[in-house]
C-alpha cells in the first residue's frame, strides 16, 4: 500500500494468551508463528498475556502475606502488572534469538492511559507515538497486555482477560485491519466443549451475539467485543497449538441470513456467581438508588436485579455480583441496612448463571418457555431470570451448571450440524 508516495506496510495485531506462554518452548513456538506473520510484509504489534497460571500464583501470594485482610487494590496492580512485564521481554528475547528485531513495551510504554479504578481500570487514551516509532525502525513490537497508567502515575489494570481488551485498543488507535486473538482453543463454540463435548465451531458471530455470550462465560473478554463493535474491528480468535481455521466476529454476521438465521447461537455459563437478598425494606421511590449509588463508587457491578413487593408495602430486593466481589458488597450492604430500613441481609456464593443466545431470538416467541421446560425436565431449579432481546439466562445452583448447558445444548438441537442452504 502507498500513501503519498512512500511504502505503507499493513498492521497486524496479535494477543497470546498465558497458556501460549506457559514455558519456554511454547515462547519458541509463539516467536515462530509471529516471525512467519511478519515475513509476509506486514508490521506486527504482539500483546501478551501473563504466562500460564502466574497470575493466580501472585494473586495467592498476595493472600498468603495479607492474611484476612483485604490486599491493598493500589499495590495489588502494581503486583500483578509484573506477570505479563515477564512475558513481553521474554518474548521479545525469543524473537531477537530468532534473528528478528523486536522491542518489549510496558503497556506505560506503550502509551495506554486509563482512569483510576484499580483492579478494573478502563482505557481513557492511546498515545501510539512511541510504537509507531519502534515499527518505523523495523521492529515488532511486544505490548505488555492488561494494563496502563492512571492520570496520577499508578499503575493500573484492566481486570482480568484485559490482555484481550488491550489488544483490541491498539488496533483501533493504531488502524488495524483485524485482530488476531490466539488461545488454547480452537475458536467460538455452541458452548463450553470440556462441558459439551458435541458443541460445534462457529466459523463467525456477529458482535451483538459475541458480547452476550463474552458476558456470560464464553472465551472472550466482554469489554473487548464492545470495542471491537464500536470501531469496527474484526476480531479472530484461534489456537496457537495449530492452523485450524478459527472464528471471525464481525458486523456482518447478524444481517447475513435475513430472517433465516440461526435462532439459538450457543449456550453460556458463567460460574462464581453470589446472590445478595436485601429483605422487608420500604417500598417507596428512592431505595434503589440508596442500595446500588454506594456499591457503583466502589466499583462493583451489579447484575441480574429481582425486587418483590408484598401487600404490607415493604420489598426484598435481590441481586447477583461476583463471588470476588461479595465480601465488599455485604460490607457496603450491611452498612446501609439501617439506612434502608431492611429486616435482614442474607447472602448465597454457590451460584452460576447459564444462558441461551441468539440473535434470530428477537421478535420471535416460546423460547423462553422452551428453556424453562427443558430446565424443568431436567429437574434444574432456577433460582432468578433475567433477559435482554437476544438472551435468556437463569441463574442457578453451580453444582447443576453444567448439566444445566448440556440439556440446553441438545434441547435447542445446537449439536446436529449447520443446514447449508
Amino acid at each position: 500500500m502507498t500513501v503519498n508516495g512512500s511504502d505503507v506496510r499493513p498492521v497486524v495485531v496479535q494477543k497470546y494468551g498465558g497458556s501460549s506462554l506457559a514455558d519456554a518452548e511454547h515462547i519458541h513456538n509463539v516467536a515462530a508463528r509471529i516471525q512467519l506473520r511478519r515475513d509476509d510484509g506486514v508490521d506486527v504489534i504482539v500483546v501478551v498475556s501473563a504466562m500460564g497460571d502466574s497470575t493466580d500464583e501472585l494473586i495467592s501470594l498476595s493472600e498468603a502475606v495479607t492474611g484476612d485482610t483485604q490486599p491493598d487494590a493500589r499495590e495489588m496492580d502494581t503486583l500483578l502488572s509484573t506477570g505479563e512485564l515477564v512475558s513481553s521481554t521474554l518474548m521479545a528475547m525469543a524473537l531477537k534469538a530468532r534473528g528478528c528485531d523486536s522491542i518489549s513495551l510496558s503497556g506505560i510504554q506503550a502509551g495506554i492511559k486509563t482512569d483510576a479504578v484499580h483492579g478494573s481500570a478502563r482505557i481513557a487514551d492511546i498515545n501510539t507515538d512511541r510504537i509507531r516509532t519502534e515499527l518505523d525502525k523495523g521492529r515488532i513490537v511486544i505490548v505488555a497486555g492488561f494494563q496502563g497508567l492512571a492520570e496520577s502515575g499508578d499503575i493500573t489494570t484492566l481486570g482480568r482477560g484485559g490482555s484481550d481488551t488491550t489488544a483490541v485498543a491498539l488496533s483501533a488507535a493504531l488502524g488495524a485491519e483485524r485482530c488476531d486473538i490466539y488461545t488454547d482453543v480452537e475458536g467460538i463454540y455452541t458452548a463450553d466443549p470440556r462441558v459439551v463435548p458435541e458443541a460445534r465451531k462457529l466459523s463467525e458471530v456477529g458482535y451483538e451475539e459475541m458480547l452476550e455470550l463474552a458476558s456470560y462465560g464464553a472465551k472472550m473478554h466482554p469489554r473487548s467485543i464492545e470495542l471491537g463493535a464500536v470501531y469496527q474491528v474484526p476480531i479472530y480468535v484461534a489456537s496457537s497449538f495449530t492452523d485450524v481455521p478459527g472464528t471471525l466476529i464481525h458486523h456482518s454476521s447478524d444481517v447475513q441470513k435475513m430472517e433465516n438465521r440461526i435462532k439459538v447461537t450457543g449456550i453460556a455459563t458463567q460460574a462464581n456467581v453470589a446472590k445478595i437478598t436485601v429483605r422487608a425494606v420500604p417500598d417507596r421511590p428512592g431505595i434503589a438508588a440508596a442500595l446500588f449509588e454506594p456499591l457503583a463508587k466502589v466499583g462493583i457491578s451489579v447484575d441480574t436485579i429481582v425486587q418483590n413487593t408484598s401487600a404490607e408495602r415493604t420489598t426484598d430486593i435481590s441481586f447477583t455480583v461476583s463471588r470476588a466481589d461479595l465480601p465488599r458488597a455485604l460490607i457496603e450492604v450491611e452498612s446501609l441496612k439501617g439506612l434502608l430500613g431492611s429486616t435482614g441481609v442474607f447472602s448465597d456464593p454457590t451460584l452460576a448463571t447459564v444462558s441461551v443466545v441468539g440473535s434470530g431470538m428477537q421478535n420471535t416467541p416460546g423460547y423462553a418457555s422452551r428453556m424453562f421446560r427443558i430446565l424443568a425436565d431436567g429437574n434444574v431449579n432456577i433460582d432468578m431470570i433475567t433477559t435482554s432481546e437476544i438472551r435468556i439466562s437463569c441463574i442457578v445452583k453451580e453444582e447443576q451448571a453444567a448439566e444445566a448447558v448440556r440439556l440446553l445444548h441438545r434441547g435447542f438441537q445446537l449439536d446436529e450440524p449447520e443446514s447449508v442452504d
